[in-house]
């Protein structure tokens, strides 16, 4: 498995600057390095002196390749794969006549296509570290939340389903529908739950790995101009929504780390070289230890059973944009733009809130 590292702020602040320095930093010390870029092509071809990247990997330097994401070629291999299994499960299959070719990307397809794509390249067993370089932060945090918001969806709607008045009138002719039109999907334990268990373990395997600092983290890049804080400081909060830790701050181009220190304590915060004739190597001997750092950073979420008690960190935020609520067994937390659904442990799983309080950057909610 890949420590997966991202890099978040503002455009402009030279996130995929210190992508690439990153990506040479550690791959001098030995490691195994992709850098992988997202709707990011024209940045990397112009930093690195580099053209024609494409979604197959290609080694730049000894330990280090870079691949470049395009969403209709994902798409397009992605196809292939959807018709392989209709082609599995299905007696008649009704995709083979569409082709991946005439295949249109949808808004947010994008994005989870992406996701497939990293989760096969950590899979791989080919790199040490990957490093995932996007040209929009806001959609590299909703990307590493993904698997989160889909288990939601999937539990709860079936759960809709089968409670509904349809649901139940339908039960008793799911299995012979099914036999009739699956192949090879034994569905006689309940309604849907080979093909419901089997996407809940990958998405469940998703959250775990976004959830852990030894998997994946990010880190934030600012300068010293108010709004790059600001909108740093607002994808800080906005990353611990996505269950993702944040290990640090990255001031660039030069500056006072005092600027900093009110607005991102208590995360360790590390001052970047300006521009030199030598470009690359005063910045990576300036990059923190990555992945010793996140470690000690602040967990998104601590849970104390005994005390019924749960933590969110939400820095970046205000009491006013933070806003809690609970419909039956699931507690949702609104903030800024994002919306996240609790998945607690079974102890706390269905009780009552009993209250909650926004205390320095912390949301506690007590049961």
């Amino acid at each position: 498995m890949s420590f997966i590292l991202t890099f978040l702020g503002k455009g402009g602040t030279g996130r995929t600057t210190v992508a690439i320095a990153a990506a040479k930093a550690l791959a001098s010390q030995g490691q195994r390095v992709l850098l992988l870029g997202h709707n990011a092509d024209l940045a990397l071809n112009l930093l690195l002196g580099e053209k024609g990247f494409s979604s197959e990997p290609r080694t730049v330097a000894t330990g280090f390749s870079v691949a470049s994401l395009s969403a209709a070629q994902l798409l397009e291999q992605s196809w292939e794969q959807v018709k392989q299994l209709e082609a599995q499960y299905l007696r008649t299959p009704f995709f083979k006549n569409v082709f991946g070719q005439e295949l249109g990307v949808l808004p947010g397809l994008d994005a989870a296509l992406a996701l497939y794509s990293l989760k096969g390249f950590d899979a791989s067993g080919n790199y040490d570290v990957i490093i995932f370089d996007a040209q929009d932060s806001a959609s590299t945090l909703r990307m590493f939340g993904m698997p989160e918001v889909l288990s939601w969806y999937l539990r709860r709607f079936r759960q809709v389903f089968v409670e509904s008045d349809l649901g139940r009138a339908l039960s008793p002719f799911l299995q012979p529908i099914a036999s009739t039109v699956l192949n090879n999907v034994d569905w006689t334990s309940g309604n849907f739950s080979q093909p419901f268990s089997m996407a809940d373990d990958e998405l469940t395997q998703g959250i775990r790995a976004v959830a852990d600092p030894n998997r994946v983290a990010a880190y934030l890049v600012t300068t010293v101009d108010p709004l790059a804080m600001r909108t740093a400081q607002y994808l800080w909060g906005s990353a611990q929504q996505a269950n993702l830790t944040v290990g640090g701050v990255l001031l660039n181009q030069s500056g006072n780390l005092h600027v900093l220190h009110e607005r991102f304590m208590p995360l360790p915060m590390h001052a970047l070289p300006g521009r030199t004739d030598d470009i690359w190597q005063p910045l990576m001997d300036s990059l923190p230890n990555f992945r010793q750092e996140v470690l000690q950073a602040p967990k998104p979420m601590s849970v104390d059973v005994a005390g019924r008690q749960v933590k969110l960190f939400l820095p970046g935020f205000d009491k006013s944009q933070v806003q809690l609520t609970q419909y039956g067994p699931e507690l949702t937390i609104s903030a800024g733009d994002q919306r996240r659904n609790l998945f607690l442990p079974p102890e706390l799983k269905g009780q009552k809130v009993t209250g909650a309080k926004f205390q320095d950057g912390y949301l506690i909610i007590s049961f």
